[in-house]
């Protein structure tokens, strides 16, 4: 019986173990993307814009997240990233 009622509490651990990595390889992979992205940017000389900055400051909240498992949010923060890198080199 008490086989029964372990099973289920071992399952939802599982889960919630599967749910945790599951952004693992896209954070990784969005966050490499960004900060090369981002190096072109300032390479460009579009360092100094409102996009750029937001840019960095979501790729520094993001690779927080990467270090405490946050990987969905990760994943979504380096997301938004690379899309004020690209306003920023397109001047905006």
């Amino acid at each position: 019986m008490k086989a029964w009622i372990c099973l289920p509490m071992i399952v939802l651990a599982l889960a919630g173990c599967a749910g945790k990595t599951a952004y693992r390889e896209s954070c990784g992979t969005q966050l490499n993307a960004a900060w090369k992205e981002l190096d072109l940017a300032k390479a460009e000389g579009f360092a100094g814009t409102v996009s750029y900055s937001k840019a960095l400051s979501l790729l520094t909240g993001a690779k927080t997240q990467q270090q405490f498992e946050g990987f969905e949010g990760c994943t979504r923060k380096a997301e938004k990233a690379r899309f004020y890198i690209r306003e920023s080199r397109a001047g905006r």
